[in-house]
């Protein structure tokens, strides 16, 4: 199932990635985990992965842990969970006395959103196909389909004398 998505990586990516033997900077952290060294920093700051231990020379330093987390991130990411729900995900993952149940209900309420978004973009798919179809495509300045993103006039009478 997961190996499908091409957004973060995969199971099997993850072991091209080079273990970490005890901390690193962030640039190796983002190669190890496949997270960018922005998208870290912006975890660190909304408070998503705990704050790391800094060098003397006050550069962040990832352990193995940390990257593990980076990674937990990453994944749920490209499979559409957001921010509260990864959250959510992270604080069950990090809980070893964890109900299976409360994790499959967070996956399940996750599903339920991506089929009602997949429903709003078929209803869009939809709308755009129909006024393509009224659209001739041709040397012609009329266009259906800017007719149909302008909407209704807005003067009265439609806009005629």
């Amino acid at each position: 199932m997961f190996q499908a998505m091409s957004a973060a990586p995969t199971r099997a990516d993850l072991t091209k990635f080079a273990p970490i033997q005890d901390e690193c900077p962030i640039g190796e952290a983002a190669r190890a985990s496949g997270v960018s060294a922005k998208m870290i920093r912006y975890y660190e700051t909304i408070g998503l992965v705990r704050p790391v231990t800094r060098s003397a020379a006050n550069y962040r330093s990832y352990d193995a842990a940390a990257i593990q987390a980076l990674r937990f991130i990453g994944r749920s990411r490209a499979l559409g969970f957001s921010m509260d729900m990864i959250s959510r995900l992270l604080a069950l993952w990090q809980d070893k006395v964890r109900s299976s149940a409360d994790v499959k209900a967070l996956a399940l309420q996750h599903v339920g959103e991506l089929q009602e978004r997949i429903a709003e973009l078929q209803t869009m798919k939809a709308a755009i196909e129909h006024v393509a179809e009224q659209c001739h495509g041709d040397h012609r300045s009329d266009c259906p389909i800017l007719d149909e993103l302008k909407g209704p006039s807005l003067a009265p009478n439609g806009g005629r004398p």
